[in-house]
């Protein structure tokens, strides 16, 4: 076999590779989509077109933090100093969705001129990559990360403190970092009491993972909403779709489904939307 069938052979196998092979994805343009997600793996972010939020004027209890968190959102997005925010409490009360709220609020009033970035808990530790990307566009950009704790003997929040403030090169000024937690510092209690009873200096151990809260100037909390509350989310919801159904039996049928639930909260609330809308044939648009 001569050299040049050899050759031609290599050439045919590796045009067969390159067309099984998945095409490069487009690397999505900073400067013009609003939302993005951020796949470590590849080292890329991923635009997203269509967000999944309510609007903001649907996520009732949470008045205070609603506020709060919308005025730290619209000083960033101008140009002015804000602080880092920790959403953090009682599940199902609405913390994810008010950061996406928030965000599609204030940018009806920029222009689109703000950017959400969402970073997965496991992905945490590719910060340094994703932050370098984002600061070289102009765009303020909010880094979002739902969920955010930490477990045994995971020392992933080391990199988030050197992020949130500290290190040499820093956050970049365009970048603001929101998370949402069950926990008010991040870690399960028995952890940081672990931390006491083994350490050399415990004191100095639990200092070291309890300041990882401290790195965030908003402490938001979010707590489990009372019968009345409830029940008004719901009535909201039913005034704003126009929901086919009497005080008496709303009141009556809500009760009843956080029975099944065995809790209270904004999620319940709209689960027990979405079985009226589906029994009453309603459209929630």
């Amino acid at each position: 076999m001569t050299k040049q069938i050899i050759a031609e052979q290599l050439t045919r196998i590796a045009d067969s590779l390159e067309r099984l092979a998945p095409p490069t994805p487009a690397t999505p343009d900073l400067n013009k989509d609003t939302a993005f997600v951020w796949h470590a793996d590849q080292n890329r972010l991923q635009s997203i077109p269509n967000v999944n939020y309510v609007d903001i004027s649907m996520l009732h209890g949470i008045d205070r933090v609603k506020d709060t968190l919308t005025d730290n959102t619209l000083r960033f997005a101008k140009g002015f100093p804000a602080n880092n925010a920790l959403l953090w409490g009682a599940r199902g009360m609405g913390k994810s969705s008010l950061v996406k709220a928030a965000h599609a609020h204030v940018n009806k009033e920029v222009g689109n001129s703000l950017v959400l970035v969402e970073i997965h808990r496991e992905d945490i530790p590719s910060l340094p990559d994703l932050l370098k990307i984002l600061g070289k566009t102009n765009r303020n950009c909010i880094l979002f990360c739902d969920d955010l704790s930490f477990d045994g003997e995971d020392d992933t929040y080391k990199s988030l403190k050197t992020v949130l403030e500290g290190g040499l090169e820093g956050r970049p000024k365009n970048v603001l970092f929101y998370a949402t937690s069950n926990r008010r510092h991040l870690m399960r209690r028995d952890m940081i009491e672990n931390e006491r009873s083994t350490a050399i200096s415990p004191s100095e151990a639990v200092e070291e993972k309890v300041s990882l809260s401290d790195r965030f100037g908003l402490w938001l909390g979010f707590h489990s909403c009372s019968q009345d509350e409830y029940l008004e989310m719901i009535r909201q919801y039913i005034a704003h779709y126009n929901i086919p159904i009497s005080e008496k039996e709303m009141h009556k049928e809500a009760i009843e489904w956080t029975h099944t639930r065995g809790a209270r909260s904004g999620r319940v609330a709209w689960q027990f939307i979405q079985e009226l809308a589906g029994r009453t044939e309603t459209l929630l648009d």
